[in-house]
């Protein structure tokens, strides 16, 4: 007699609205289309990409107990699957059958196919199953040659290598006799999934890690953290602001494939007093908040969201960036890791599915152990007890050096501010927290200047373009040479105007050094000018265009002498001004009229901002959108269930059975067509009809719904519940 296999379809049709609600509640993924009916729900439910992000949601424990379902029978008892594992599984069970990874088929369970193909065809590091019946009892009989062999291939892998499956030797040639082992080709054999459980004591595992392991970490005060933290995001906030003027400054130009280059990085990490990785991470941090964008002439340049980020407070600013960062799938760990070739920051190679999740795991176990600062090692075994198919070493340590950046941590503890980003609280207690700034330097007397705190944004971005930052801290040292004082003349200021702007701020009378300094730079600046001829080069002074003429270090540039005054070369402006300020001349640019050209203040990307996309997991739906996809999925199954297709009826029939239906305040279910020729059944709970327009309560949506009357092709009784 043929035996019918209840379908997954059917299992769900018997299931209630709240074991519905919970399903889509632990698999959101599969409100996204809302499915039509049942049979729908069961195919994406089913489907490969699904099952992998219910996979993910699973800890190391759950996982095994997968495992073990597929280890056994395509149908099995609770008390089949406790038997090869532990008592415990009860709880588990309940959980997988909540999340659809199996369902029920009377007092048994199944799960899908593409689960057990998830799973492999070793699960467990168990082997085949035997073709047949096997005999359990010939493992009795084994003789101790044998023992070793079998001893291999119980815990996995259960296949093995031999010469030839004609001459197999004695131990293995017994085994083989009693199909104990069963030949897979002719130089494999393989312990069948039967004798592998068998051999293991009747378990799938040698050990089921049914609770995580416990953290192990150094004890901290909360107050010690959250003094660390502070002092990391206005750390972290600074070294944003440092990156994007020096961008400002000198944008350095995209690689083909997208990204900064590794010069550049190195040159913005020197700026910035960071190493290489530390200064990719600040990068991608505001290329996500968008403060940076590549334009089209391959330029990479802050944006204009960057100067409306400044006017936010610094709490608000943090936020804007560190919500990113928690949702985001790029590592920014992999920057400079060589795999064809160095990953660049920017670039399109950093984005990892699932690394939001892991994020997401890392700092829950932060959250549930506060005022300690975890063990790497530790923290890791746990989150990959969490998320034993997305957890990575690398991906965990790399999480905790980003998020000690951040100032969500602090000393590796998590920090208050940490906190209250996590759980949503609207007041981050950065605010009050963060030390007020400065509007004042000390400048000193060995061309230095000392911020005692941290500078406004303005004078910040006026120091940052006259001076280099030679230490941070909780005041900042700056120091003035020939490059940063040329560097402010570049951005069209003259030698008086930046000795008036540093007498204004300085508490301290300005030494005699810097004075000299800043007159002579200001005194050269110019009198060597550069322009197009590409280029040309053009100075009063006919001894340094001699001197360059015949300098060797420019020989690459193959100057040619049209005048005394005058050198042309076929290399860019801009190129050529950078080898030659490199080479220690200071020359200015100018324009086709010889009026000297100086850089603006600031530079900002033609383009708009332009974000990476953000590969985020699916968040927990809202009771609304949960509920109203039961009530859809139902709705639908209803409307095919009974009545597949509504048979036709003329205009007045149409508008006579709508009435009756209006007057009886029972549902009906109409056929009906829109605007792109679709024809669909919906069921309605008829309200009025006015000016050929049917107004009813769509069942689908709970929503009061127009119907054009001439689109309604056929009225019939609704199915019933």
């Amino acid at each position: 007699m043929l035996t019918i296999i209840p379908s997954f379809a059917d299992e769900l049709r018997s299931r209630s609205e709240q074991d519905l609600a919970a399903l889509f509640r632990l698999r959101p993924d599969l409100l996204t289309p809302v499915p039509n009916d049942f049979s729908a729900l069961a195919a994406r439910a089913n489907s490969t990409p699904s099952l992998v992000r219910a996979l993910d949601s699973l800890n190391l424990w759950q996982y095994q107990i997968v495992e073990a379902i597929c280890a056994i029978s395509d149908s099995f008892k609770k008390s089949e699957l406790v038997a090869v594992t532990s008592a415990e599984t009860t709880f588990a069970l309940e959980h997988l059958w909540q999340l659809g990874l199996i369902y029920k088929d009377g007092e048994k369970y199944r799960a899908p196919t593409n689960l057990k193909l998830l799973i492999g065809d070793e699960p467990a590091g168990l082997g085949p199953i035997f073709p047949g019946k096997a005999d359990l009892s010939m493992l009795t009989a084994v003789p101790k040659s044998s023992e070793p062999v079998l001893a291999k291939l119980t815990w996995g892998p259960p296949r093995g290598q031999i010469t030839d499956i004609k001459k197999p030797g004695a131990a293995i040639g017994w085994l083989l006799e009693n199909n104990i082992l069963i030949p897979m080709d002719s130089h494999t054999v393989a312990l069948p999934r039967e004798f592998g459980i068998k051999l293991r004591g009747g378990k799938v595992h040698k050990e089921l890690s049914v609770s995580p392991p416990k953290l192990i970490g150094k004890k901290l005060s909360q107050k010690q953290i959250d003094l660390a933290a502070i002092a990391n995001i206005s750390t972290i906030l600074r070294w944003c602001e440092e990156l994007l003027h020096n961008l400002s400054d000198e944008p350095p130009t995209a690689l083909r494939t997208g990204g900064i280059g590794v010069r550049d990085l190195k040159r913005i990490a020197e700026h910035i007093g960071v190493d290489e990785s530390c200064a990719g991470f600040i990068a991608e941090l505001c290329y996500l908040g968008g403060l940076l964008v590549i334009d089209p002439d391959d330029q990479i340049l802050p944006t204009s969201a960057f100067d409306l980020w400044l006017t936010k407070d610094p709490e608000e600013r943090w936020y804007s960036l560190t919500v990113l960062w928690l949702e985001s799938s790029r590592v920014a760990g992999l920057i400079g890791k060589n795999s064809e070739k160095s990953i660049a920051p920017l670039g399109p190679e950093l984005d990892r599915a699932g690394v939001g999740l892991v994020k997401q795991s890392t700092l829950k176990v932060l959250l549930e152990n506060p005022e300690i600062a975890p063990d790497i090692s530790s923290l890791q075994s746990i989150v990959k007890w969490l998320n034993p198919q997305r957890a990575n070493n690398d991906f965990i340590e790399w999480n905790i050096r980003e998020a000690e950046w951040l100032g969500i941590t602090g000393q590796g503890g998590i920090s208050t501010y940490g906190k209250n980003l996590i759980t949503n609280q609207e007041v981050l207690q950065i605010e009050s927290a963060l030390p007020k700034p400065v509007d004042h330097i000390l400048i000193q007397a060995d061309n230095s200047a000392v911020a005692p705190g941290p500078l406004t944004a303005e004078l910040a971005a006026e120091m940052g373009t006259l001076a280099d930052i030679e230490s941070r801290g909780g005041a900042t040292v700056y120091r003035f040479s020939e490059a940063s004082v040329r560097r402010g003349l570049d951005h069209g200021k003259t030698g008086d105007q930046i000795k008036t702007f540093l007498t204004k701020i300085s508490k301290t009378p300005m030494p005699q050094p810097l004075d000299y300094l800043i007159a002579d730079i200001a005194k050269r600046h110019g009198r060597l000018r550069v322009g197009q001829s590409h280029s040309y080069i053009r100075c009063e002074d006919e001894s340094i265009v001699s001197q360059i003429l015949h300098d060797k270090k420019c020989e690459h540039l193959r100057f040619r002498k049209i005048a005394p005054t005058v050198l042309i070369s076929e290399f860019e402006l801009t190129e050529v001004i950078g080898e030659l300020r490199e080479f220690g001349y200071l020359p200015a640019a100018e324009n086709a009229g010889g009026v000297l050209l100086s850089q603006p203040n600031l530079r900002r990307a033609k383009s708009r901002p332009k974000p990476p996309r953000i590969i985020s997991d699916f968040t927990t739906p809202k009771d609304s959108i949960v509920l109203s996809a039961v009530k859809t999925v139902k709705t639908g199954d209803r409307s095919k269930k009974i009545t597949p297709i509504v048979p036709g009826t003329t205009a007045n029939e149409t508008l006579a059975l709508i009435n009756q239906y209006i007057e009886e305040q029972s549902s009906l279910m109409i056929s009906y067509a829109d605007t792109n020729g679709g024809v669909t059944n919906r069921i309605v709970a008829p309200i009025s009809i006015s000016l050929g327009t049917l107004t009813a309560r769509d069942h689908v949506t709970g929503e009061l719904t127009q119907f054009r009357i001439p689109r309604i092709n056929g009225v019939a009784p609704a199915p019933a519940e």
